[in-house]
């Protein structure tokens, strides 16, 4: 076991040194739809954090009640004009779940999740280390958002509105306890390319290898005044499995109070593997949807939300409410 961790951690390093300081110096400009609750933008001083706290009430078919709350917390040091070193702090004991539950007996779980450098260059970024699961916006058949893995992650612009990303190294285990302990496996490689074909349609193509399981995956979008239509289809190709995500991202005012909406239709096959369960608050497999509105509350800069999930028997309502610092 451990000479594999030593192969595979040093083949991680040496292409992640190859990228590192065989791209041109500079500064990158803001990935579009770079998640919110991490400090983006122009670098305020040495020092960056954000705090997401939120509390939830849980009701699911197969399970008790119960009520829930998150804590998210992201420092950054940012060392010069190009690297910063960032991490990521959160609530939750699995790799898809970021949630304590009020009267557990484990209700205290919190853990390192990442820990990685970034380098910003004139055409992309460069992250290092234990890294996030996205580049950017993230998919709905894309894995949990506060998910994580060891190795390194390339984005680079080949030209204005078209990037390559390429991705390789290791989900070493889904107990954040151990989020930062030596991968002695190397199970995780993608290669993905994006691009805006005009103002309405964007596409993504990949092809991925995640835990034994070798995988194609699509996206199309069509964007829209307030609101964004998407299609996703994930095939295993190893064992004729699929995910496919119809979906709506919108925005829209009851008079004159905004809400957002996100819903979408999923199905998932019986044995398409871990991947399906590393996603963003795992249900079952079969057929699905969801439907979540939210919104701003007048005080105290709080937001509110509610979410409604169906898959086959399975049902469950969220409502909550949530802040960032």
């Amino acid at each position: 076991i451990y000479p594999m961790a030593y192969l595979s951690t040093g083949l991680t390093c040496f292409i992640g040194c190859l990228i590192l300081f065989f791209t041109p110096p500079g500064k990158a400009s803001e990935p579009v739809g770079e998640p919110i609750d991490e400090p983006v933008g122009e670098p305020a001083g040495f020092y960056q954090q954000k705090l997401d706290v939120q509390v939830r009430y849980d009701n699911r078919s197969d399970r008790s009640n119960r009520s829930q709350f998150r804590l998210r917390f992201y420092p950054q040091l940012n060392l010069s004009e190009q690297w910063s070193l960032h991490s990521f702090v959160v609530t939750g004991d699995d790799f898809s779940s970021s949630h304590n539950t009020f009267g557990d007996e484990d209700s205290d779980q919190i853990a390192v999740r990442r820990l990685y450098l970034r380098r910003t260059h004139a055409l992309g970024k460069t992250e290092f280390g234990v890294i996030p699961t996205y580049k950017g916006r993230i998919s709905a058949t894309g894995m949990s958002k506060d998910g994580w893995f060891q190795g390194i992650r390339h984005v680079y612009e080949a030209k204005p509105g078209h990037k390559l990303e390429l991705v390789a190294g290791a989900i070493n285990s889904i107990d954040p306890n151990k989020a930062l302990s030596l991968a002695d496996d190397f199970n995780l490689f993608e290669f993905e390319y994006s691009a805006t074909i005009n103002e309405q349609f964007s596409m993504e193509f990949g092809v991925e290898r995640i835990i034994e399981g070798n995988y194609l995956r699509s996206e199309v979008r069509f964007h829209q005044t307030d609101q964004v239509w998407f299609a996703e289809f994930v095939r295993r190709v190893d064992d004729a499995e699929n995910k496919l995500v119809l979906g709506l991202d919108s925005e829209f005012s009851l008079g004159q109070y905004p809400v957002e909406m996100y819903a979408y239709y999923a199905y998932v096959s019986a044995d398409f593997g871990q991947r399906a369960e590393l996603t963003e608050d795992y249900l079952g497999t079969g057929h699905g949807g969801s439907v979540e509105v939210s919104g701003a509350l007048p005080i105290a800069q709080l937001h509110w939300f509610s979410r409604i999930d169906m898959v086959d028997s399975t049902r469950r309502i969220l409502l909550g409410i949530k802040r960032s610092f």
